[in-house]
């Protein structure tokens, strides 16, 4: 009996790993919305940075397995769209929907999601030698963002009546740029480009993803702090690179679909963060007032 048949006979499923990082999402985003408290536990957060590299693995699975990648993509392109909008309002028009601290929801991981789907599109064109459709769809979402830099100059110089405004509009609903995007935005994209490239070898893949997520999490962080901060600076503050702990799961993973709803993920990522938000800002209220 080979490797792969022993693996799919024990260990965690697709379904499995997001039910999983539902929960961890879940503690994240108590932590996220209600620290103002100062009564959620940090730890919650550490949890939390599991959820993410953990959907992301799913994302990149779901790619390669699902059956309709232009349906797959577009149901979280809609909700990205949709989620997107939102934040740009609370910038841009709804306001007075902005917790009386300056508070509002930045979660935009379905748009990191989305310019990934379009950029493992390419490298499957790519690696089919269909070349100029494959390096379109690679070349375009990686270097968009430079192009849009480029129209928002141009707008600032001679003044275009709502250039700004239109231009962050797009940015934040059909067009979103991985440089842009507070809530995954570049990492994701690099870091489901490697899961992508080293699937077909689970302990390399898994490696491969460690390796990315200290070098870009930690490197940073330690070229820049200030001389003689404590390393407990990564445990209050610069926790990001807890998310290597999220290969463990990985490579519990059997290789199965498992059983569930696929819907709930889709819908339930909006909608617990909107409610979340609402419940913090009520609670906001009735603890300080409309005071900061």
């Amino acid at each position: 009996m080979n490797q792969t048949t022993i693996t799919k006979q024990r260990g965690l499923s697709d379904f499995a790993l997001k039910y999983f990082a539902m929960v961890c999402m879940i503690l994240d985003h108590i932590h996220y919305f209600f620290s103002f408290t100062g009564k959620i536990p940090l730890f919650f957060s550490w949890i939390g940075r599991l959820a993410a590299p953990l959907f992301l693995f799913c994302i990149v699975e779901g790619f390669l397995h699902t059956h309709d990648r232009k349906k797959y993509f577009l149901r979280i392109y809609a909700i990205a769209i949709f989620m997107g909008l939102v934040q740009f309002s609370f910038y841009n028009i709804a306001s007075g929907l902005v917790r009386p601290d300056g508070f509002f929801p930045q979660n935009q991981m379905l748009a990191s999601f989305s310019v990934l789907l379009v950029v493992l599109w390419g490298i499957d064109r790519c690696q089919k030698k269909q070349w100029i459709r494959g390096l379109s769809a690679i070349l375009i979402p990686v270097f968009l963002p430079f192009l849009l830099y480029g129209l928002f100059a141009v707008s600032e110089a001679f003044g275009i009546p709502y250039g700004n405004f239109l231009l962050n509009l797009l940015v934040y609903s059909v067009l979103p740029c991985h440089t842009a995007i507070i809530d995954g935005g570049t990492a994701t994209l690099l870091g489901g480009v490697i899961l992508y490239l080293t699937h077909r070898h689970r302990r390399l893949q898994a490696g491969a993803f460690a390796l990315f997520v200290l070098a870009w999490d930690i490197l940073p962080v330690l070229l820049f702090m200030p001389a003689g901060t404590s390393a407990s600076f990564f445990f209050t503050d610069a926790y990001e690179w807890l998310e290597v702990f999220a290969v463990i799961p990985m490579l519990c993973y059997n290789g199965t679909r498992g059983h569930g709803s696929k819907k709930l993920f889709y819908w339930f990522y909006p909608t617990h963060i909107y409610v979340l938000y609402a419940l913090s800002f009520l609670l906001y209220l009735t603890l300080y007032g409309m005071g900061s």
